[in-house]
């Protein structure tokens, strides 16, 4: 328990992630003493379970939080997924937390292509090579090639950034 507290003292985690860390703990301590790692399960089992019914963990407000981290880092919803899924969010979940998030892809890409200084945000003109480039930039990090080129090729940043928000 005082493992658990002391990685919840520092991280927020999802009920799965507190399980896989407190195993690697018992793997590495069980390795030094000659024992049996399998013997700590119910231990282990137990030990979430408790911070699970006191209100540590607690999947969903987790995951809403980790949502809302990313969306400020511009990642797009592929990448929060692998995220979510990597720290053992269940996928239904995660898929309902980001049909209810306001913004979505296209305020990401902005944030991202901002980040950068893509599209409208770069400075100087921009060949088609070079778009295809940041295009393909925006791609790779988990954003549609529709909302990609919507972001590269537009010349007003004001009209993206409406476009974008959550209000409209």
């Amino acid at each position: 328990m005082k493992s658990a507290l002391h990685y919840l003292d520092r991280y927020g985690s999802s009920r799965e992630n507190l399980r896989r860390v407190l195993e690697r703990k018992v793997m590495r301590v069980a390795h030094e003493l000659d024992l049996d790692p399998a013997d700590f399960n119910d231990i282990i089992a137990s030990t979430v379970e408790r911070c699970v019914r006191s209100g540590l963990v607690d999947d969903r407000l987790f995951a809403e939080a980790r949502i809302a981290s990313e969306r400020r880092k511009g990642r797009s919803a592929r990448r929060i997924n692998a995220v979510l899924q990597a720290k053992g969010v269940e996928s239904e979940l995660a898929e309902h937390l980001m049909a209810e998030e306001e913004g979505g892809d296209l305020a990401a890409a902005c944030i991202a292509a901002r980040k950068r200084r893509f599209g409208p945000w770069r400075r100087g003109e921009a060949d088609a090579d070079r778009q295809r480039k940041e295009i393909a930039a925006l791609c790779r990090q988990g954003f549609s090639f529709g909302i990609a080129r919507k972001v590269v090729e537009a010349d007003d940043t004001e009209r993206l950034l409406e476009e974008s928000s959550p209000d409209d």
